[in-house]
């Protein structure tokens, strides 16, 4: 296979990572549960959040693409076998097509060569495992602390236990009450067809490189290996034998290179939905990484609910929208669940936007659907920039509430 370095423009890259997130999502064929699951399987993962201020993060981003989503999908495919909770970048659910490649890391953990935020306690851990073999699955609240806690935030010692046989693959947690986790054997939670075969080094350098350009399009070294530890490297090296035997193409975009899979340039023949907006979680695959997201879609991003009030520019949890293949504004929004309100407390654009009009219209008609997904039932705009900008989104609104 030739070797010539293929160029594409911003536009080409645009789309190229925007088809391969499946957002705006296309049109979808067979059951709404089937669809959450493809979706799953494109992506890799969902970011499993604890922030509540909308919709979850996991549920919020699948939503995106796939409009009939609910939340009840996650369940229905873990109790199915179809995904599994673990660690991606941070908590997440993943394909459970994908679950050998989670052992690397879980051996790397059980050996101590992988340290873990908390010291195992062995003792705490081995009579925990004899409890959950002779009682079936339990929460942290069935673990009476017996151990003080020195602070407020310290996690008492059976949930660090817990945690230590969850992330070295001891446990898994096949269901959550309440958003609170559910541990069991994972001998009994695994579907007996799952392969449980431990990737080679090679096998797993090559399965990060095709899983994050499959997701994601296009990508750099610094991208595929982000938040992973010990393996850029391996990965490095990997690449380059990819690349060499023509598996994987070097492109130029700008005056930086990527690597892409061949496959992924047949994208560009396809159709893009330009015309439909979308809101984006701060978590949502898309966006997590801020500098790739800078780069590529020039939009200098930032969650502001881990900033001080007075510092923050647009409000405690803005949201990046999604319109004609760009990311054009941020709305920070809450549901207020008790009185069915969502309320938009600011909306920002960004100064590239021209087609103001057409893109309210986008806007209000995702707005609609953002509303009910909220389980809200009307919605009260706050502040905008430019104010004008919040009348012209007032008047859309009508047409589609």
């Amino acid at each position: 296979m030739s070797k010539q370095l293929e160029k594409l423009s911003i536009q080409e890259a645009r789309k190229i990572i925007l088809l391969s997130q499946m957002i705006p999502p296309g049109a979808k064929k067979g059951s709404s549960v089937a669809a959450t699951l493809k979706a799953m399987e494109q992506i890799g993962y969902v970011q499993i959040d604890t922030i509540s201020v909308i919709e979850r993060a996991h549920h919020h981003t699948l939503w995106n693409r796939n409009p009939n989503y609910t939340n009840s999908h996650i369940d229905q495919l873990l109790k199915k076998g179809q995904l599994f909770e673990y660690w991606s970048h941070a908590a997440a659910y993943l394909p459970m097509r994908d679950y050998r490649y989670s052992l690397p890391r879980k051996l790397a953990m059980r050996s101590g060569e992988q340290k873990h935020w908390f010291a195992r306690d062995k003792k705490l851990m081995n009579s925990i495992l004899k409890r959950i073999a002779s009682e079936g699955p339990l929460m942290v609240k069935d673990f009476e602390n017996t151990g003080r806690k020195t602070k407020e935030w310290e996690s008492k010692p059976a949930k660090k236990a817990l945690e230590c046989l969850f992330m070295q693959g001891e446990l898994m947690v096949p269901f959550r009450k309440k958003f609170h986790k559910v541990y069991d054997l994972t001998e009994r939670c695994l579907p007996k067809e799952v392969d449980q075969s431990v990737p080679t080094p090679k096998e797993h350098m090559r399965f990060i490189i095709k899983r994050f350009l499959t997701a994601n399009g296009i990508g750099q070294l610094n991208e595929m290996v982000y938040l992973l530890k010990k393996v850029k490297p391996q990965v490095r090296e990997t690449l380059q034998e990819m690349h060499a035997s023509g598996e994987i193409l070097e492109i130029k975009i700008k005056d930086s290179l990527y690597y892409t899979l061949p496959s992924a340039l047949k994208l560009l023949d396809k159709r893009l939905n330009r015309n439909t907006a979308k809101i984006l979680s701060p978590f949502d695959n898309l966006v997590i990484q801020r500098q790739r997201i800078k780069t590529l879609f020039d939009f200098d991003y930032l969650l502001e609910c881990y900033v001080p009030k007075p510092k923050r520019k647009y409000g405690y949890f803005s949201l990046p929208v999604l319109w004609d293949g760009r990311l054009l504004a941020r709305l920070d929004c809450k549901a207020d669940r008790k009185d069915s309100v969502l309320h938009v407390f600011n909306i920002v654009l960004e100064s590239k936007v021209s087609k103001r009009e057409d893109f309210a219209n986008a806007l209000a008609k995702e707005l609609s659907s953002f509303m009910m997904f909220n389980k809200c039932r009307t919605i009260k705009f706050h502040e905008a920039k430019p104010v004008s900008f919040k009348l012209l989104l007032e008047k859309k609104m009508v047409i589609y509430l």
